[in-house]
C-alpha cells in the first residue's frame, strides 16, 4: 500500500529528476515509450514535486508545481474504471533546484485543476501510451477553469515508484496538440480525499 512506501534517496532523486528534466525531447520520448505505469498504490497518498520541460513554461511562470493523488468518491458521474483522482498544487517558482513551497502556504495549499486517473488503455479518444495512465482533467469537475482540456500521460522512470515522467496533450477536439513534458519525483505523504 502507499502508506508502505518509504522515498529513495532524496539526494539522489533529485539530481535523477534534474537529469530528466534536462533530457532531450527524443529521449524524453523514449523513455515514455519504455516506460511502465505506476499502480495506484504507488500513487495514493502521495504528492509528486514537479517541473515541466521547455522554455516556454518558463515564461510563463509555469516551471514547478505539485501533484497529488487520492482515493475518493467520483467527481463526475461517468467514465473509466478502475480510477483514483488527482490534484495539482502551485508552488513559488523560484528556480528548478530550490524546494518546492506550496501556495498559499505548506500547511494550506491551494489544489485545483482535479483529474481522473486511469489506464490510459481504456479511453476512447486518448490512447498513444497505452502503457502509461491518463491524467483525465476533463473528468475532473474542474468548472470554467482552462486545464479541463489537459490530458497528460505518465510512466514511471526506469521501473522507479519515485521518479515518473509525463507527457501533455490538449484535447481540442479532434485536435490533441502537445503541450509538453513533466518530471515528477516523489515528495510528500498526504490525507487529502476530495
Amino acid at each position: 500500500m502507499s502508506t508502505e512506501l518509504t522515498i529513495a534517496d532524496p539526494g539522489v532523486l533529485q539530481t535523477k529528476s534534474l537529469d530528466l528534466y534536462r533530457a532531450s525531447n527524443a529521449e524524453l520520448e523514449r523513455v515514455l515509450s519504455e516506460g511502465v505505469a505506476p499502480s495506484f498504490d504507488e500513487l495514493v497518498g502521495w504528492e509528486f514535486d514537479g517541473m515541466n520541460v521547455g522554455f516556454m513554461t518558463g515564461l510563463l511562470g509555469l516551471r514547478k508545481f505539485r501533484k497529488g493523488f487520492y482515493d475518493g468518491r467520483p467527481r463526475v458521474a461517468s467514465g473509466p474504471e478502475p480510477f483514483v483522482h488527482g490534484y495539482n498544487i502551485p508552488v513559488r517558482q523560484d528556480g528548478v533546484e530550490r524546494p518546492h513551497r506550496a501556495k498559499p502556504s505548506d500547511e494550506s495549499p491551494k489544489r485545483f485543476g482535479f483529474y481522473r486517473v486511469y489506464n490510459a488503455s481504456l479511453s476512447k479518444a486518448h490512447r498513444r501510451y497505452p502503457n502509461a495512465l491518463l491524467l483525465d482533467y476533463g473528468l475532473g469537475a474542474n468548472g470554467l477553469d482552462p486545464s479541463g482540456f489537459l490530458r497528460d500521460y505518465l510512466v514511471k522512470v526506469d521501473g522507479s515508484r519515485d521518479l515518473l515522467l509525463g507527457k501533455a496533450y490538449l484535447a481540442l477536439g479532434v485536435f490533441s496538440p502537445f503541450v509538453g513534458f513533466f518530471v515528477l519525483r516523489r515528495s510528500l505523504r498526504h490525507t487529502f480525499s476530495g
